[in-house]
């Protein structure tokens, strides 16, 4: 029998992978979505993978797909809904870019490279807390208001034991949120270097 804090977890990722397939189809097709339309659309995914819906299943859906992805981050999750379900501006490259700075600084002492353990301070550490805080306020100084917001929100989900994590971290940074920046990133600089290519040829003497 599952808990509450289960339930809601596959609510949550089961609204996520709705938003994700909503953000493929849209990817696909030439002509833009309607907001209201991608509502419904994300309605009716999250519903087929949250209910059984007589499947010959032991789980539903989003339970084999948490079984491989584990709890999303808060950041990443409201990074997802905000892009595919409200109109916004496109996430900031600066954002994405300290975002793979501190994954190649956590990951590897995360996971024994070093003499300590970042990982220890996502349990109740100020100094961590202060560090995410003002990192926050920093996306704000820089524009990006929804980033604070964001970070505003995986603060009070923690602050809340919304996941089964206890750790800080956990709601703020997980593998996936890195490797969307690390390919968002290495999209841009194609896209920059193609267009500066495709002027450099236009603009050719002769």
């Amino acid at each position: 029998m599952m808990n509450w804090m289960q339930i809601l977890a596959l609510i949550e990722l089961s609204i996520t992978c709705g938003v994700v397939i909503v953000w493929f189809i849209h990817l696909t097709i030439s002509k833009s979505l309607p907001i209201a339309m991608r509502w419904i659309l994300v309605l009716i995914l999250a519903n087929v993978f949250f209910w059984p819906m007589g499947l010959s299943l032991e789980l539903p859906l989003v339970g084999y797909v948490r079984g491989v992805t584990g709890d999303l981050s808060i950041v990443l999750t409201l990074l997802l809904w905000s892009a595919v379900m409200l109109p916004s501006r496109p996430v900031p490259v600066g954002f994405r870019v300290a975002l793979i700075c501190i994954a190649l600084m956590f990951y590897p002492l995360a996971l024994g490279l070093g003499m300590f353990d970042p990982y220890v301070w996502g349990y109740g550490s100020l100094g961590f807390l202060i560090g995410v805080v003002l990192f926050a306020l920093v996306c704000g100084l820089l524009g990006w208001t929804k980033g604070v917001w964001i970070f505003a929100i995986a603060i009070i989900a923690w602050a809340g034991h919304w996941h089964e994590s206890a750790n800080l971290w956990d709601y703020v940074l997980d593998p996936l949120l890195v490797f969307w920046a690390l390919i968002t990133c290495i999209r841009i600089l194609f896209i920059r270097r193609r267009n500066k290519a495709q002027s450099g040829y236009l603009f050719r003497p002769g």
